[in-house]
């Protein structure tokens, strides 16, 4: 239950609000995720006005800040297709337009393609009030310390990287059983992380490895029965994922 409500005008005003120890205090962005905090008295701190919507493009990267929306993020030209289908996949374009980078960040779990992708993607989170540079796969590991008293300002994504998502789903418009990201670099790395259970999606692989090495990396993938799919049927599918990503990545982007 919100029983208070903030709209700071700063950052630091922003900060000192969830330092408070009276009373539990959480940032909103698009507020699609509030109720999964807590039943409990609740204050949250509303953060429009903090101008962290922005997304700059560079030669290299793309800035994302922590309240723009997915919706403003997949309509962004410059960012990969395959990025793209993973923020269709996230959630129903009405979701996508209140729903924020960063509040996905702190709030999806390893069902989520679009985390999955930007695991992949091997993103960059900036925290203050330190300017702190988190590596996403780092904050995942460890989200509940990582964000105490923390907000984050941006979302740092590499755009010279190809990439090729997919997923399995038992309908079009359904949350992924499985999903799959793999990414490559010009200079020969790769990454593949699988998601489709669990608290956070799994890196299984980052390094220069030859496509045989990329799919036997898949070998240390131990995901957990669950009501959606077994264990061994995720291990088989997410390999059927990985082929066809490789199959994609090596038609489109000879090495």
């Amino acid at each position: 239950m919100i029983v208070e409500y903030f709209r700071p005008k700063t950052v630091s005003e922003a900060l000192s609000l969830v330092e408070r120890a009276d009373v539990k205090t959480v940032y909103m962005g698009g507020g699609t995720s509030i109720d999964r905090f807590t039943v409990e008295p609740l204050a949250v701190v509303d953060l429009q006005e903090l101008g962290l919507n922005n997304i700059k493009v560079t030669a290299s990267n793309i800035e994302v800040g922590a309240t723009a929306t997915l919706q403003s993020l997949y309509e962004q030209n410059k960012i990969q297709n395959d990025l793209k289908e993973a923020i269709y996949r996230e959630a129903t374009r009405n979701l996508r337009q209140v729903a924020t980078v960063a509040g996905t960040i702190v709030a999806a779990d390893g069902r989520s393609p679009f985390i999955t992708t930007l695991l992949g993607l091997d993103a960059v989170v900036t925290v203050m009030p330190d300017q702190e540079q988190i590596d996403l796969g780092d904050l995942l590991a460890l989200r509940s310390e990582k964000f105490a008293n923390k907000l984050i300002m941006q979302v740092t994504l590499h755009l010279k990287v190809d990439l090729a998502f997919g997923c399995i789903a038992r309908t079009p418009a359904d949350t992924p059983i499985v999903c799959v990201a793999v990414a490559r670099w010009l200079s020969g790395r790769s990454r593949i992380t699988v998601g489709g259970s669990g608290n956070s999606p799994v890196l299984v692989m980052d390094g220069n490895q030859t496509d045989a090495d990329e799919l036997a990396m898949l070998d240390v993938y131990q995901p957990p029965d669950d009501q959606w799919a077994t264990a061994e049927y995720r291990r088989a599918m997410s390999r059927v994922l990985v082929k066809r990503c490789l199959s994609k990545l090596d038609r489109e982007n000879p090495r």
